[in-house]
C-alpha cells in the first residue's frame, strides 16, 4: 500500500493530461476520464483507512527511492499519518461528487475540457500537499492549486465580475504563495533540509530569529489560503465567479489545504502550540474570522456571496478549537473541517442547482421555489440546519465541541461569541429560506422544474452524511477524528517514521514524549444548558433585528453601480417577503457604525487587500518576536 499514496495523486493530474489528449474534441471522453481519475483517487485513498486509521500506520514513500542517507533526507518524500489522511479524505470526496454534479451543471458551458483540466490539477495539487512530506514539495503544490483555481475563477469570464474575481485571486494567492517560499527558504538556511520530519526534529527548542521569521511568514501564508480574516478578501468574489461545483471544492477542500498547513506548522513542524503566545494569536484569528464573516454574510444579497462569508465564518470555528490547544479542542476543529466540507458544500450545491433552474442566486429576485423544486428545498434546509448547528445534524456535535473546548479552557467569552455567530447564522438562513422557497414566487419562474438526478445525487449523499456524522459522532470521532488528533500529537513518530526509528532520540538526546489523547464527547446528549442559551441568544437578536426600526436617512441610497455595494442594497418591494423590508434592517441601523466601517474597508480594490496581507504578516512577525520565547 506504499505505493497508493503517489498513485491517487498522480491519477489526477494524469487524468488532467489525458483529457487535453483525447478529451479536447469529445465530451463523453473527458467526462468518462474524469470520472475514472476521481473514482481511482477515492478508492485509493479510502483503502488507506484500515491501515492509517485502524492499525495506527504511516504510509512513506520516497521518490526514486532516495531514502535518508547518513541520518538526512536529500529526496522527497510522502509521509501519510492519520491527520494527512483525514484531510485527504475530505479532498477526494469533494473531488468525486463535485466531478458528479458538474456533468449536467456544465452542460451549458463551453470549453468544458479546460475545466476538467484545471479541477483535476487543482485536485492533484491539494490531495499532494497533504500527503506530501516535503515542505518545498507542499510549495509547488500551492503553486498549481493557486494558478488552477485562478483559472476556475475565470471559467465564465462571460460573467460581470469573473475576470476581476480571477486578478484578486491571482495577485492574493500569488502574495501567500511568496510568503510560504520566502519562510521555506528561511527554514532551509538554518536547518539545510526540507524534510518536514527532520525539520520537526532540528527544530525542537531551537527556535532562533531566522526560525521565528520563517514561522510567521509560513503562518501568514497559510492564512492566506485558508481565507481567515484579514486574508479573506479574494474569496467572496472567486466564491461568487466560479461555478458552484468549483466554489463546492474551493470550501470543501481548497482552504481545508490551508488549514491542515496551519495544523502541520504550528503542532509538527514548530512545536509551537507550547507556547501560551502562538495559543492566544489563533484564538484571537479564529474568533474575529467567525464573527465578522458572520455579520458579512447577514447583509448578503446574493446566496453565493451570502455562503463564501459563512464559509469564511466556519473556518473561523476551525482556527479558534485548534488554537486551544488541547485535545478536546484539537478534536473539535477537525471534526468541524469535515463537517464543514459536507455541509457547506451540501449549501454550494444547492445554490448550483438553483442557478441551473432559474439563472441567478439573487435573493430579491427569487422566491417560492419549494413548490417546483421541494427536494432541492429539503436538502438546503438540510445544509442550512447543519451549519447553524441545529440537533441532530453534524454542525451540532462539532460546534457543541468547540464550546466545551473553549468553555473548559477558561475561554467563556470565545464560547459565547462561537454561540452568538451560530445564532446569527441561523437567521441569515432563515432569511435565505424565505427569500428562495418560500413566499411569492415570480411570474418567470413558473416553469422552472427540479435539476437533473445526477445533479441531485451528489446533494443527497452529502445530505445524508451531514446526519450520519450528527448522529453517530461516536463512530466518527473513533475512526476518523481521534487517529487525526493522536498522529498531530505524537511528533516523535511523525519524525522516526520518516527518517528511521530513533532518529528523533539521537538527534534531540531523548525521546519526545507521547501525549495521551484523553477526551470524551464533552456530554453531547446532555445539551440542555447550551440549547436554552442558544434559544435565548436567538430571542435576543430576533429582537434587535426587527425591533431596530428602519432609517432610510441613516443607511445609503441604492446606487447606479452597486458593484461594490456588499452591504447596503436593500430589496424590491415586488417580491420582497418579509414585511416589504430586509428581516435584517433594524441590526442594520443599530450596528451602522460598525457596518459603515465594513463597507468602506471591502473597498474592492486590490492594492488595499494587498496591504492588509502585508500588514497583517508585519504584525505576525512583531508579535511572534515580541511574545514567542
Amino acid at each position: 500500500m506504499q505505493h497508493f499514496p503517489i498513485l491517487s495523486i498522480v491519477t489526477l493530474f494524469l487524468g488532467a493530461f489525458l483529457t487535453v489528449i483525447f478529451g479536447s474534441k469529445n465530451e463523453t471522453v473527458r467526462k468518462f476520464i474524469a470520472l475514472v481519475a476521481s473514482s481511482i483517487s477515492l478508492i485509493l485513498v479510502l483503502m488507506l483507512i484500515k491501515p492509517v486509521m485502524i492499525k495506527n500506520n504511516v504510509i512513506q514513500y520516497w521518490l526514486g527511492n532516495w531514502r535518508p542517507i547518513h541520518d538526512w533526507a536529500i529526496g522527497i518524500g510522502l509521509e501519510v499519518d492519520a491527520l494527512g489522511l483525514f484531510f485527504g479524505i475530505i479532498a477526494v470526496l469533494t473531488i468525486f461528487l463535485s466531478i458528479i454534479f458538474s456533468f449536467k451543471y456544465t452542460k451549458k458551458d463551453s470549453e468544458t475540457d479546460k475545466y476538467y483540466v484545471l479541477f483535476l490539477m487543482l485536485s492533484g495539487a491539494v490531495l499532494g500537499l497533504v500527503f506530501t512530506g516535503d515542505l518545498f514539495n507542499m510549495f509547488v503544490m500551492i503553486e498549481i492549486m493557486t494558478f488552477a483555481a485562478v483559472g476556475l475563477t475565470a471559467f465564465r469570464n462571460y460573467q460581470e465580475g469573473a475576470l476581476e474575481a480571477a486578478f484578486k485571486y491571482l495577485v492574493l494567492g500569488s502574495i501567500g504563495s511568496s510568503m510560504v517560499l520566502a519562510g521555506t527558504i528561511t527554514i532551509y538556511s538554518q536547518v539545510h533540509t526540507l524534510n518536514m520530519a527532520q525539520i520537526s526534529a532540528l527544530l525542537f527548542n531551537n527556535l532562533t530569529p531566522s526560525a521565528l521569521f520563517a514561522f510567521a511568514l509560513l503562518l501568514a501564508g497559510f492564512s492566506l489560503k485558508a481565507f481567515v480574516v484579514p486574508f479573506h478578501p479574494a474569496a467572496p468574489d472567486a466564491y461568487m465567479s466560479a461555478p458552484s461545483s468549483v466554489s463546492m471544492a474551493f470550501s470543501g477542500m481548497v482552504n481545508k489545504a490551508g488549514v491542515y498547513a496551519i495544523i502541520r506548522l504550528v503542532y509538527v513542524l514548530f512545536h509551537a502550540m507550547d507556547f501560551k503566545s502562538v495559543q492566544i494569536l489563533l484564538i484571537i484569528i479564529g474568533t474575529i474570522t467567525m464573527f465578522i464573516g458572520v455579520t458579512m454574510a447577514l447583509a448578503q444579497n446574493d446566496f453565493k456571496r451570502l455562503l463564501a462569508f459563512h464559509s469564511i465564518s466556519q473556518i473561523g470555528y476551525v482556527i479558534t478549537a485548534v488554537g486551544v490547544s488541547t485535545a478536546l479542542g484539537l478534536t473539535a476543529g477537525l471534526y468541524h473541517a469535515l463537517n464543514h466540507t459536507l455541509f457547506k458544500g451540501l449549501l454550494f450545491l444547492t445554490a448550483g442547482a438553483i442557478f441551473y433552474a432559474t439563472g441567478t442566486t439573487d435573493l430579491n429576485k427569487l422566491g417560492g421555489l419549494a413548490r417546483k423544486m421541494p427536494q432541492t428545498a429539503a436538502i438546503f434546509l438540510i445544509g442550512a440546519f447543519s451549519i447553524s448547528g441545529l440537533p441532530p445534524f453534524n454542525g451540532f456535535v462539532s460546534k457543541w465541541l468547540v464550546y466545551q473546548a473553549t468553555f473548559q479552557a477558561n475561554l467563556a467569552p470565545v464560547t459565547i461569541i462561537a454561540l452568538l455567530v451560530s445564532v446569527m447564522t441561523l437567521a441569515s438562513f432563515i432569511k435565505v429560506a424565505q427569500s428562495i422557497f418560500f413566499g411569492q414566487m415570480p411570474k418567470e419562474f413558473e416553469n422552472v422544474k427540479e435539476v437533473p438526478l445526477s445533479m441531485r445525487i451528489p446533494m443527497w449523499i452529502m445530505a445524508i452524511l451531514c446526519v450520519i456524522t450528527g448522529v453517530l459522532p461516536n463512530i466518527v470521532t473513533k475512526y476518523l477524528v481521534s487517529p487525526a488528533v493522536t498522529a498531530a500529537l505524537n511528533i516523535g513518530k511523525y519524525i522516526d517514521l520518516m527518517m528511521g526509528n530513533g532518529y528523533s532520540e539521537k538527534i534531540l538526546g531523548k525521546p519526545i514524549e507521547i501525549p495521551a489523547v484523553d477526551f470524551t464527547l464533552a456530554g453531547y446528549w446532555d445539551p440542555i444548558a447550551w440549547l436554552v442559551l442558544f434559544a435565548l441568544l436567538l430571542i435576543a437578536v430576533t429582537i434587535v433585528a426587527v425591533a431596530g426600526g428602519f432609517n432610510a436617512v441613516s443607511l445609503p441610497t441604492e446606487v447606479d453601480d452597486p458593484k461594490y455595494d456588499v452591504f447596503f442594497s436593500g430589496e424590491a418591494s415586488e417580491h420582497s417577503h418579509v414585511k416589504g423590508n430586509d428581516l435584517f434592517w433594524g441590526l442594520k441601523h443599530d450596528l451602522r457604525h460598525y457596518f459603515g466601517f465594513m463597507h468602506d474597508a471591502h473597498s474592492g480594490i486590490i492594492n488595499d487587500y494587498a496591504l492588509w496581507a502585508i500588514f497583517t504578516t508585519t504584525i505576525f512577525i512583531v508579535y511572534i518576536f515580541l511574545l514567542v520565547p
